[in-house]
């Protein structure tokens, strides 16, 4: 006979006065990082910020390309950037919004299900939960505490 397996996630929503300090210098960059994507394309401008254990802060943003599949998101342009300069640094917050550019105000942008299994592999590569802070409606911010939040059912390198 076949059994239900019930999933409950956590996400905190909150009202910009209660983010943390941390967490308001990385939106703010991930905001900054959305002003300078190159997406021609598209005109959906993604920003991405990340926080890492010395307090540094890093940005990616979206970068589109005529040949669709060639482009990549701002979450994985953040993520390898900051593997490739900083291999040994663990992430403490991967912060995310977006803009249309006909548009000033910043707008939820949920990771895609790619972006999802990269985030997936730094966090468990690093051992640590690495918490998610995404733009929600009504000027509000989603922080999920762990990737594994946002994709209970990775595939990591045990998987194999």
């Amino acid at each position: 006979m076949a059994t239900t397996l019930d999933i409950n996630i956590r996400v905190d929503v909150l009202e910009p006065a209660e983010l943390t300090e941390q967490e308001r210098r990385a939106m703010q960059l991930a905001r900054e990082a959305a002003n300078d994507a190159y997406a021609p394309y598209s005109n959906f401008l993604v920003g991405a910020a990340l926080l890492l254990e010395d307090g540094s802060l890093f940005k990616g943003s979206n970068q589109e390309n005529a040949a669709y599949p060639s482009g990549l998101c701002a979450e994985r342009t953040a993520l390898f950037a900051v593997s490739a300069h900083h291999p040994n640094k663990k992430i403490k917050l991967l912060a995310v919004t977006a803009r249309r550019r006909s548009e000033s105000n910043f707008i939820p942008a949920m990771p895609c299900g790619a972006c999802r299994q990269v985030m997936g592999e730094y966090e468990h590569k690093q051992q640590e939960n690495m918490p998610v802070l995404l733009q929600a409606p009504d000027g509000k911010f989603y922080r999920f505490r762990s990737v594994a939040d946002l994709l209970p059912f990775q595939f990591t390198k045990d998987s194999l």
